[in-house]
């Protein structure tokens, strides 16, 4: 398999142009509008869900951890499966949008027997609906990936496309955050009123998002020719050879990770770091206020300096925002607030970057391989969206633990500075990672340039595969 260095000219000639047609912005925000239900569900599905079915319904919180861990487990198995399948899908209506039309079924169904339960409820009904719930959720979530990915074939293109869906995604997590808040003013204690309230913002969301998504734009047509299609095996040995593809699904793991730190232990640091109570759930909404503007202005960025120039800067603004925490003392909150709020603006700039070069990366694997394996990248990158938490998650609440801090309260000094160590330098750390590992990323512009059109030329007969 042969690869396109940069200073190769032979496709600039005799070669059709690029797409760089972009779409309407009124057309990917109908497109990008199902990201609202989709980002608005996972927040309440960890904050309610486990709470109200252990204190009204009864069940054991091992029980209810139990079918957590497997409906997680079968939403992670899942994830490669759909993306190979709806690459493979011919149809009539496209590849993407069969699966997406059946996952939204899956999934209001599950959000209406989780968010809405009857008045007894077994572990086998939770089991239940938590399995449609996630069935949906990877149905929708990979080929709807995959889809924004083909929208432009310009190399800014795609970021746009991803940029409209990480800001409806925030403007979901927004929203949800805030409905439960304002109840809390009137009704603290009822957690099953927080759940429904919920449910019904993804349900009523979901329906007009599913038919604005699914007639925004037409699926790319078929290519003249397709290669026959290779087994499971083969495809994920492939995949795994892909070192341009292992580069940014490593730099994502890193983020992510850095991410959930800081979000695992944000409010032990605000109620027994700083000895906040009141603003544990306000520094949340502050950041996510403002990063409902982070995406649109990591665009302009991302066209000024490029794909992998932009994620390297925003994971060094991010480094230095997390460093700056090393600064917060106890009561002082402006600064917190400060650093709250940079980090909102700074919010997703990595994952932005990183996500709309998978696309740019499954484009380099069809170059050489002739197979458009768009869906399996993205089902591959989701895989390591959700591996990043857990990993983070899974070192520092023990560490911290181990270090002696206890989240009862009664911590010495020294737990307590570890706390905050953790804290600030964890996700930093993990920063730096993330950029080290994307730091001479090969597929830039002009080299992308490239590839697309020796692609269209492929395509137009005038290059064999």
């Amino acid at each position: 398999m042969a690869t396109i260095p940069a200073h190769d000219t032979r496709f600039r000639i005799a070669s059709p142009p690029i797409r760089a047609d972009e779409p309407s912005a009124w057309r990917l925000i109908g497109f990008a509008s199902l990201a609202i239900p989709i980002a608005g569900a996972g927040l309440p599905l960890i904050l309610f869900v486990p709470q109200l079915y252990a204190s009204h319904y009864g069940l054991s919180l091992a029980t209810i951890g139990l079918i957590f861990f497997l409906g997680r487990f079968w939403d992670v198995a899942a994830d490669p499966f759909v993306g190979v399948l709806s690459d493979r899908t011919r149809s009539r209506f496209g590849r993407r949008r069969p699966w997406i039309a059946a996952g939204g079924l899956l999934f209001g169904l599950g959000s209406a027997l989780l968010f809405f339960p009857p008045a007894a409820v077994a572990p086998l009904y939770l089991a239940a609906a938590l399995f449609l719930f996630y069935a949906g959720w990877t149905m929708i979530e990979v080929p709807f990936s995959a889809w924004a990915g083909e929208l432009s074939g310009a190399y800014h293109g795609r970021t746009r496309s991803v940029t409209f869906q990480q800001t409806a995604q925030a403007s979901g997590l927004l929203l949800v955050l805030i409905l439960p808040t304002l109840l809390e003013q009137l009704r603290p204690a009822d957690i099953a009123l927080k759940l429904h309230v919920v449910g019904g913002f993804i349900l009523l969301t979901l329906a007009p998002a599913l038919v604005l998504s699914l007639t925004a734009f037409r699926e790319p047509p078929r290519p003249a020719y397709e290669p026959r299609p290779e087994g499971f095996l083969r495809t994920a040995s492939l995949i795994l050879r892909d070192r341009l593809l292992v580069r940014v699904l490593a730099s994502d793991v890193a983020v992510t990770a850095g991410q959930s730190i800081r979000a695992g232990l944000i409010t032990f640091f605000a109620v027994n770091y700083m000895g906040q109570p009141g603003w544990a759930s306000g520094l949340y909404l502050f950041q996510f206020i403002f990063g409902v503007f982070a995406a649109p202005i990591w665009l302009q960025i991302g066209r000024r300096l490029g794909k992998r120039e932009t994620a390297i800067v925003g994971e060094l603004v991010q480094v230095a925002i997390n460093l700056g925490l090393l600064f917060v003392v106890p009561g002082g909150i402006g600064l917190l607030l400060a650093l709250t709020i940079a980090q909102g603006l700074a919010q997703g700039s990595g994952n932005l970057m990183l996500r709309a070069m998978v696309a740019d990366v499954a484009d380099h694997h069809e170059l050489e391989t002739g197979h458009n394996r768009t869906g399996l990248f993205f089902s591959v990158f989701s895989l390591a969206t959700k591996a990043g938490p857990a990993i983070g998650i899974g070192i520092a609440l023990p560490f911290v633990a181990w270090m002696g801090f206890s989240p009862k309260g009664a911590n010495p000094p020294e737990a307590l500075e570890t706390l905050k160590y953790v804290f600030a330098l964890g996700p930093a750390l993990a920063h730096i990672l993330s950029a080290a590992l994307i730091w001479r990323f090969p597929l830039n512009e002009q080299r992308h340039a490239t590839i697309r059109r020796a692609l269209d030329a492929r395509a137009a007969g005038q290059l064999p595969l």
